[in-house]
């Protein structure tokens, strides 16, 4: 089937990628301004009908889909550029857009087998299908290695799988879930391995039960909940992993963190032309917001954020493809989602701060850009926990090479060998290969900002802006150098467990 049958009339016969972006935009514009007030709309649970099938139209997710399966290629510059024209509209929008294709889309091209690929995504090109990916368990979140849903497999070759899940993006509305599960024994133990299965919701033996649905504090588009697990798959929807099922969890993991960037781009975009705007037209003390020192500063950085996760959309488009096996690219997956989500937040924390109290309304751009950025910074990986981790590797590797100089590490390292330059004093010193968990974590956010300056220098190689390059790898230097002042403060603060017990202000009052 030709792509250009199932493409709407707007569009005519063209399918060159241009013509298809600027079709998407106009049906989000057309669903968010001329049918529907999305300002309102966002502040409600769910989508309209109606939106969703103005959206759908023009089938974007069809970007993810191999050509051979009616889809435009899965070619991860074109999935990058569709993800930041969402969320210049609506980032609950992109991130629906997002787990359909790197947590259902892409693992079903890589590990799917060939006897149900094709169906499923002909209902996704054709009926508007979405899919989703159930990993996560009320009692294991980040420990998913210890997940408790179990399969076991009949004579038949029937995979029954039982359990709970939640936090399930899509929750109730997807067509298919991956879910994944650890195959049980016969003395009822749990294999150490994970496995995924695709579940057909229109499917009663595959259909899976939602018992609450979550009143999540932001992205009120996309429904969240607990879901009972308690269904029968064909053996053919078991996904194939090349080696382990655990390696197969992490490179998906990995493409979808390192595919964050294109949900964070039109986002980013969004709060830098919203705050431009805003600070030229409000006047305060007789001169426009735009003309005072801070509030320069604050665009700056906005202006840094946009710039800096350019330079990861490249990154991606290069390095995310299904053809690669991301299971060994921990650093720079997590070093891209960290950042990013972290710049996201920033943005919006400041946008608010410079719209004040009209931009404190969950209807306003910049009260719902700060709840619906906020839980980037926690699913698919806690910011903490992959900022220790980022720090771990790259201690692994300086163990393996016998070098304990930050800086003359960071030298020749492949992902920060040209942003090192940028710190030849204030890397320059000898790193303590046993750190408590917190010195992690702090180290990880340096070096999690100086692969992205690497990325931006990267950038501006291709001939990026150069007045933004060069203004991004500022920002971001006295980030790190503010960063790395705290990193060797060694003085660690305690919590004190009993702390009621002399503590009380009210007793120490002078009257």
């Amino acid at each position: 089937m030709s792509i250009a049958s199932y493409l709407s009339e707007d569009i005519g016969t063209s399918v060159d990628f241009e013509t298809f972006r600027d079709a998407f935009r106009d049906k989000m514009h057309k669903a968010f301004t001329m049918r529907g007030d999305f300002d309102k709309v966002s502040t409600q649970r769910g989508i309209p009908p109606f939106m969703m099938r103005e959206i759908q139209s023009v089938t974007p997710l069809s970007v993810f889909i191999p050509e051979e399966y009616g889809g435009r290629g899965g070619h991860v510059h074109e999935c990058q550029a569709i993800l930041a024209a969402a969320s210049y509209e609506s980032l609950a929008l992109s991130l629906t857009l997002g787990i359909n294709g790197a947590l259902f889309l892409q693992p079903l091209t890589k590990y799917g087998n060939e006897a149900i690929k094709g169906a499923i995504f002909e209902r996704f090109v054709e009926e508007k299908n979405l899919g989703g990916l159930m990993i996560t368990e009320p009692d294991y979140g980040t420990d998913a290695l210890n997940m408790q849903t179990s399969y076991t497999q009949a004579e038949d070759g029937t995979y029954h799988l039982q359990g709970t899940k939640h936090w399930a993006g899509l929750t109730g509305w997807a067509d298919f879930f991956l879910v994944a599960a650890r195959r049980q024994g016969a003395n009822g133990d749990l294999g150490r391995d994970i496995d995924f299965f695709v579940a057909d919701m229109n499917r009663p033996d595959q259909m899976i039960e939602v018992e609450e649905f979550y009143e999540n504090l932001g992205l009120y588009m996309i429904p969240y909940g607990r879901n009972h697990v308690d269904i029968k798959v064909p053996e053919a929807h078991r996904l194939q992993p090349e080696s382990t099922g655990i390696k197969m969890m992490l490179d998906i993991l990995h493409r979808s963190r390192i595919e964050f960037p294109g949900m964070g781009m039109g986002f980013l975009q969004r709060i830098l032309d919203e705050a431009l705007e805003h600070c030229r037209e409000r006047f305060v003390g007789g001169k426009p917001l735009i003309k005072y020192d801070q509030v320069r500063r604050r665009l700056a950085h906005l202006q840094a954020a946009y710039t800096a996760c350019s330079a990861m959309c490249l990154h991606t488009s290069e390095h995310a493809s299904t053809d690669n096996n991301l299971a060994g690219e921990a650093l720079s997956a997590n070093a891209i989602k960290t950042v990013v989500t972290d710049l996201m937040q920033n943005a919006a924390q400041s946008l608010l701060q410079l719209t004040g109290g009209t931009g404190y309304r969950l209807d306003h751009v910049a009260g719902r850009s700060v709840v619906d950025s906020r839980p980037f910074q926690i699913f698919e990986g806690s910011n903490d926990v992959l900022y220790q981790q980022i720090s771990e590797s790259i201690l692994k590797s300086m163990r393996s090479v016998k070098e304990k100089n930050l800086h003359t590490f960071l030298s020749d390292y492949e992902m920060t060998h040209r942003a090192a330059d940028y710190f030849e004093d204030t890397l320059d010193f000898e790193v303590d290969l046993s750190l408590p968990q917190r010195k992690l974590v702090e180290l990880g956010r340096i070096l999690g900002r100086v692969v992205s300056m690497e990325l931006t220098i990267e950038l501006g190689d291709r001939g990026f802006r150069s007045d933004l390059i060069s203004n991004c790898l500022q920002v971001f230097q006295k980030d790190v150098d503010s960063r790395v002042t705290a990193y060797r403060n060694h003085e660690l603060t305690d919590v004190v467990e009993d702390y009621v017990e002399g503590s009380a202000w009210f007793d120490y009052v002078k009257v």
